[in-house]
């Protein structure tokens, strides 16, 4: 009678304390190079070292450019936080992927990839979006840096046991409707606080069909109504994309490992705190239009009036559009726009590019439109590259930048300007997130697809 969760997190008990805290073995650290500089130092300051530096990756990534990475970083605090996570790396002994290894990349593009995020894991990262390795049937979940550096002196952590959730989608999903879309349609009836203090397991028959990183994809925004992390039960999907990567199990290992994995699913009778169900039939490609992920909407739909939000919302409703520059009750399809985004943790991936080339192929950028085509690694690089998707591309007046978080967040070179639109497939669209005054509209690869072509907000379905 347990969920999925229950049976990595019961395995993974090391002590429970007087009050009920939980003493957690962690199975992967990963770091990247915004909250871990206080962590290592903490251990130096005690004259500590990791307890398990096997199981520690570092990877930078927020902070690095997406041109010329062969060239010193011109902003001193993103040099200084690269450099700096570098050194501790040396120093302390840690594997580190840093700018141009061919294992560079956004950490939760980069983990599930080589192999490293393995099902019945539990993995964290002093990173929100880590609920992402959780599509592999892992127990993922960002932290702080105090608990970073609790990881790295003692390979556990201490936890408050989250209560549980199960969201399940059946039916089939339309034509043009992606795993984004699934997510932002979950998100915007659950609201960015409907699953706090949950960890949610995603089932039903549309979950069941997914590819493993469509799953990777609705994992990454768990966060984003609330959740402590999102996962689904691993199957011959996730043991098919797994098999032969570089850090998986291999001969009799990979054999042992496949049987326990099976036995990582919530038996039938297993007892949830909350359930949650939505038909596949309702979901539209979809796009927000406001400033938090919740406040997203079918593409065609319009904007909500004051009559259908919360009372206490009224007036961060009206404060959100009023930074948008929308109005309540309009329509923003046919709204011209000024960037494109494809990129991030949430779809930097080589699916979400090859969705985005196959529709811009035969056709050509908007003029108006400056586009950001970033690879999530230089694993999805080199595969755009094989796959001649880059040519493409490039025919229709697209071009590739290099690897990192990009235009995610307003940490490094690439920064939407104030005022303008982003139609952008990464996982926060706050006040600022892509560059003070930015406005960010948040939508899957063929939404950002597109606008990319036609200059405007436009439906995917629609664009010959």
């Amino acid at each position: 009678m347990k969920t999925l969760f229950e049976k990595i997190w019961n395995k993974h008990v090391v002590d429970t304390l007087s009050d009920g805290t939980i003493q957690l073995y962690i199975d992967r650290l990963y770091c990247h190079e915004v909250t871990s500089p206080q962590a290592f130092a903490g251990l130096r300051e005690r004259g500590l070292r990791p307890f398990r530096p096997q199981r520690i990756t570092c990877i930078p990534d927020h902070n690095i450019p997406t041109l010329h990475q062969d060239r010193p970083i011109e902003d001193p605090v993103s040099k200084k936080q690269v450099d700096t996570l570098a050194q501790n790396a040396v120093e302390f002994n840690v594997e580190h992927y840093g700018l141009l290894h061919p294992k560079n990349g956004i950490i939760h593009v980069v983990g599930p990839e080589t192999g490293l995020t393995q099902p019945g894991m539990t993995i964290v990262c002093g990173d929100s979006h880590t609920s992402t390795h959780g599509a592999m049937g892992a127990i993922a979940f960002g932290i702080g840096t105090s608990e970073v550096e609790m990881t790295l002196a003692t390979q556990c952590i201490l936890q408050r046991k989250p209560k549980t959730m199960r969201i399940t989608v059946d039916g089939k999903l339309k034509d043009g409707v992606t795993a984004k879309d699934v997510a932002l349609y979950i998100i915007s009836r659950m609201t960015t606080g409907g699953a706090t203090g949950y960890f949610v397991e995603y089932a039903g028959e549309v979950i069941r069909n997914t590819t493993m990183e469509e799953r990777l994809t609705i994992c990454n925004l768990s966060i984003e109504m609330g959740a402590r992390g999102g996962m689904i039960a691993p199957d011959e999907v996730t043991f098919e994309y797994l098999k032969g990567r570089e850090f998986a199990p291999k001969g009799d290992e990979w054999e042992k490992a496949l049987a326990y994995w099976r036995t990582l699913r919530s038996d039938d009778d297993a007892v949830f705190d909350k359930e949650i169900s939505f038909k596949a039939e309702d979901i539209e490609p979809m796009i927000t239009y406001g400033t938090n992920p919740g406040m997203g909407m079918g593409i065609n739909d319009s904007i909500p009036t004051l009559e259908n939000i919360d009372e206490a919302g009224h007036i961060s409703f009206e404060k959100s559009l009023d930074y948008m520059g929308f109005k309540a009750g309009e329509k923003i399809i046919g709204k011209p726009i000024d960037y494109v985004f494809l990129g991030s943790c949430t779809n930097g991936r080589i699916e979400d590019f090859r969705a985005f080339t196959k529709f811009v192929k035969g056709k050509k950028k908007a003029p108006n439109v400056t586009a950001w085509l970033v690879p999530g690694s230089w694993q999805v690089e080199k595969q755009i590259r094989a796959e001649g998707l880059d040519k493409v591309l490039v025919e229709a007046g697209f071009e590739l930048r290099q690897p990192g978080c990009s235009a995610c967040l307003a940490m490094n070179e690439d920064k939407i300007p104030a005022g303008k639109y982003s139609v952008s497939t990464s996982n926060r669209n706050f006040e600022g997130r892509q560059g003070p005054g930015a406005r960010t509209l948040l939508a899957g690869p063929l939404v950002a697809a597109a606008a990319a072509v036609t200059g405007k907000i436009s439906d995917p379905r629609t664009v010959n």
